[in-house]
C-alpha cells in the first residue's frame, strides 16, 4: 500500500523527534548522572526527552487531523483508541496494586511504550476485525 502524504509527513516527524529524544536523553544521562548536574539546568536537560516524546504524539493528532483518506483516518482512530484503553486499564489495575503495596513502583513513562504497543495491537485487531491495518 502506497502511502499517503500525511503519512509520510508522520513519519518524518516521529523520525526528527526519536533523534531528539535519543540526544537528549544521553544527554541528560551525561549531565545528570555521570557529571552531577544539578539545579534548574538539571530540570530542562530532565524534560527535553520527555518534550520530544510529546512530539511523537502531536505527529500523531497531525495525522489523524491531515489524513484526507477517511477510511486510513478510521483505522488510525480505531488504533489509538485501543492503545489508549489499554494504557488507561494497566495504569489503573497497576495503580491500585501499587497503591496497596502488592506491586513495585514503575517509573511512568513506561506508559508511553505501553500505549505504543498498544498501536500494534489496534493494528493487528483492525487487521483481524476489518481485513486491513492501513500502513502500518
Amino acid at each position: 500500500m502506497r502511502r499517503s502524504p500525511a503519512h509520510r509527513r508522520y513519519v518524518w516527524r516521529v523520525g526528527a523527534a526519536m533523534v531528539g529524544y535519543l540526544v537528549t536523553l544521553f544527554a541528560a544521562e551525561y549531565f545528570i548522572d555521570d557529571r552531577g548536574l544539578t539545579g534548574p539546568a538539571a530540570w530542562l536537560m530532565a524534560l527535553l526527552p520527555g518534550l520530544c516524546v510529546a512530539v511523537v504524539f502531536w505527529a500523531l493528532g497531525r495525522l489523524v487531523i491531515e489524513e484526507e483518506d477517511e477510511y486510513l483516518r478510521i483505522l488510525l482512530v480505531r488504533q489509538v483508541l485501543i492503545a489508549s484503553g489499554i494504557t488507561m486499564i494497566v495504569a489503573t489495575v497497576y495503580g491500585f496494586l501499587e497503591m496497596y503495596h502488592l506491586v513495585p513502583h514503575a517509573e511512568a513513562f513506561y506508559l508511553t511504550w505501553l500505549f505504543f504497543i498498544g498501536l500494534g495491537v489496534g493494528a493487528v485487531v483492525n487487521k483481524l476485525t476489518l481485513g486491513d491495518s492501513g500502513p502500518c
